[in-house]
């Protein structure tokens, strides 16, 4: 099985990366893809252009075997629409079984999708929650709702007997990180080290992203130091 795991990455975390991990180990998927999109279209465009987006996703990666980062989606250019991805992957891959990874709230507003109807067609999807959490499959929109009553299993091993199709429930418990907290850092002269891998905050120094200022930051880290002699 293969795993397709999309997003901004505007910038990727470790929340990203070791949510890709516990899913890929939890599934006992033969690769996760990580694939960065164009241009989303059910928001506002990235802070960050592609290209420093997938570089930072690959450096992110670097060596590590169990994530690949998958550039189809920056090579088509225009909106990222994740029907046309999986379509594009079903191609490749002929009939091995493909798993997109949704969080819930993404699940619960499929219906919203371009072309969402095709989408468990071309993949199984797999709905990642807190551990003793469970899916408010009432809020959600009617087709939605048939489509869970339709498609659900509990049991992970029918995601391999067959292609596509199928609805499954995967809890994981997530780190507390957020790309919009780490670019309002970055702004503020913070440092957001620890939150995301060191060769991503490299690269956001050597290119000014997200509002970095050298000078602020160093400030920021004089006045720890001196706070912390004076206690």
């Amino acid at each position: 099985m293969i795993g397709v795991f999309g997003g901004t990455f505007d910038p990727v975390h470790c929340g990203h990366l070791r949510s890709a991990l516990d899913v890929k180990q939890a599934l006992g998927l033969r690769e996760l893809r990580l694939i960065p999109c164009y241009q989303p279209p059910h928001r506002e465009a990235p802070v960050a252009n592609p290209g420093q987006r997938l570089t930072m996703l690959r450096a992110a990666v670097g060596d590590e075997s169990d994530l690949l980062v998958d550039n189809r989606e920056m090579q088509r250019e225009g909106i990222s629409y994740m029907v046309d991805t999986l379509a594009s992957l079903r191609e490749e891959v002929g009939d091995e079984p493909l798993c997109l990874i949704l969080g819930s709230d993404a699940f619960l507003q499929l219906d919203s999708w371009h072309d969402w109807r095709r989408i468990p067609e071309l993949a199984h999807i797999v709905v990642t929650h807190r551990p003793g959490w469970e899916l408010a499959i009432e809020q959600a929109s009617p087709a939605i709702q048939a489509l869970w009553r339709e498609r659900h299993v509990s049991d992970l091993a029918e995601l391999g007997q067959s292609p596509a199709g199928k609805i499954f429930l995967q809890p994981i418990t997530p780190l507390e990180i957020s790309a919009t907290r780490i670019r309002e850092m970055v702004a503020a002269g913070e440092n957001p080290r620890f939150f995301l891998p060191d060769a991503v905050w490299n690269l956001i120094r050597m290119n000014g992203l997200y509002g970095f200022n050298a000078t602020a930051l160093d400030n920021e880290s004089a006045t720890q130091s001196a706070t912390q002699q004076d206690e």
